[in-house]
């Protein structure tokens, strides 16, 4: 039988309250008082330093950022700098990854899924959004070495030759930082580029890796998917990855 998954769609929410909001749920589901959560949000315009932030890669000063409305967060994630917005689906799966313990909690769910490797779950969660993207018409894979979703990925990418010009390296449509706490609870997620005001990332050198641009669904489609219909395809493709029965659920 199938661990419950609850999920939730939050609209449009400022970042920060987000972030608490992940560490309430994350608690719960470490005592048992809470089945494993998908959260599915988009965030006002804001730039995220992770643990391996590197302030020089944030490119506009601090009347640039007013202007464009951006808030800046440093935050407990992996990886470097990356843009959220209006546009964005953004996904922060809340899942149990500790030892297995088969004692029943309230949800009648068992406390933690099996114990998994971090590596592992990163590579699952490119697969969800990958698998998702070609339901959704695009075509994107992993980029080895490298953590995220990518499109147009060639062989050639892998070199180091600087006299390569950034539209011979793939384009990245999704990025993925985590945290796994110590209960064994994961935080942070995934960020899909669905129609974003694709300009924003001009004021960052998106999770350190100079001359690789991004891209989003509405500059390879000609007839975008929504949030929604996007929402979706990952939640349909998020159930079978991780064996799970969504359920709807609001918080």
């Amino acid at each position: 039988m199938r661990l419950v998954c609850h999920f939730t769609y939050l609209g449009l929410v400022p970042y920060q309250e987000a972030w608490e909001m992940q560490d309430l749920l994350a608690g719960e589901i470490a005592n048992g008082d809470r089945p494993p959560t998908l959260l599915l949000l988009e965030h006002p315009h804001t730039y995220t330093f992770g643990r391996s932030g590197v302030v020089e890669n944030l490119l506009w000063n601090e009347a640039k950022l007013n202007e464009m409305g951006i808030s800046v967060h440093w935050v407990d994630r992996g990886g470097d700098v990356t843009y959220h917005g209006p546009g964005q689906l953004v996904g922060y799966p809340l899942l149990p990854l500790g030892k297995p313990d088969v004692s029943q909690n309230k949800t009648g769910n068992s406390r933690h899924l099996p114990r998994v490797d971090y590596i592992a779950y990163l590579r699952k969660l490119e697969t969800v959004l990958i698998t998702a993207l070609a339901a959704l018409g695009v075509s994107a894979e992993q980029f080895p070495g490298l953590t995220g979703v990518w499109i147009n990925f060639q062989p050639q990418s892998l070199t180091t030759d600087p006299s390569l010009l950034p539209s011979q390296h793939p384009s990245k449509i999704a990025s993925i930082g985590v945290k796994v706490d110590a209960q064994g609870v994961t935080r942070h997620g995934f960020a899909l580029n669905v129609n974003p005001d694709m300009s924003y990332w001009e004021g960052i050198i998106g999770c350190g890796l100079e001359g690789y641009p991004e891209t989003s669904l509405a500059e390879l489609l000609s007839s975008p998917p929504s949030i929604e219909a996007v929402m979706e395809s990952v939640v349909s493709v998020f159930a079978e990855e991780f064996d799970f029965t969504m359920q709807s659920k609001p918080l």
